[in-house]
């Protein structure tokens, strides 16, 4: 299915985190067009992501094989200001409308926080920057697999019944966005007619606020805070 005639909330549903990939590089032309979404990304958030191909070190070690990583030669490399105060939020808001367009463009990826080389990432760091994490893309030998998932009223306060059309299409595409270890440490309120989502305690709780963020507010077309 190609970006022509894939939307943003079947993206969501059909996007699955993907560690085994096929040997078939990314094409220049695809290539151009994540570099330019990156651009703009960067340019919005301050962030300093970088697309990094043909790389086979990078998730060349003991955690990355213990991962079942297989043919990642692809990143996307999250980096960005320590000075940013929410730049895990940010981090995880801009990659995954990155991850998504990819979706779109007929690649998979998957989220890696832990399990690649950090010393080993070719990725340019100014001064004062950090990798958050990575994020491996390409075409998979798969689609991968759905995640097992919450039940809404547990990371939603609000009752079903109770919840507008597009607050319950937001929450939907929650759910499904990717969190670190499947925790789903996250929940998700209505305050004044706005959509509050807040981060719950674990690792890189931060990173999974901004991707389920992104989630609720492309399946939604609402903001949130």
């Amino acid at each position: 299915m190609t970006m022509e005639n894939m939307d943003i909330k079947e993206a969501i549903r059909d996007r699955h985190s993907v560690r085994q990939y096929k040997t078939t590089p990314i094409p220049e032309d695809i290539k151009t067009e994540l570099k330019k979404l990156i651009r703009s990304c960067n340019e919005e958030s301050g962030l300093h992501m970088q697309l990094i191909t043909d790389d086979p070190e990078c998730f060349d070690t003991f955690l990355a094989h213990y991962g079942k990583f297989k043919n990642a030669r692809n990143y996307v490399a999250v980096v960005g200001p320590r000075s940013l105060s929410d730049l895990g939020e940010l981090g995880g808001y801009y990659g995954q409308k990155v991850v998504l367009a990819a979706q779109m463009m007929g690649l998979n990826t998957c989220w890696v926080a832990g399990t690649y080389g950090r010393g080993k990432c070719k990725a340019v760091k100014e001064s004062g920057e950090k990798i958050v994490c990575v994020i491996a893309i390409g075409y998979g030998e798969n689609a991968g697999v759905k995640h097992k998932s919450k039940p809404v009223d547990k990371i939603c306060s609000v009752p079903e019944k109770d919840m507008p059309v597009w607050f319950k299409n937001g929450v939907i595409a929650a759910i499904m966005a990717p969190t670190a270890i499947n925790q789903q440490k996250f929940h998700i309120s209505l305050d004044n007619g706005e959509a509050v989502i807040t981060a719950g305690k674990g690792p890189m709780t931060k990173i999974d606020l901004g991707i389920v963020k992104y989630n609720f507010e492309a399946a939604s077309g609402h903001k949130c805070r």
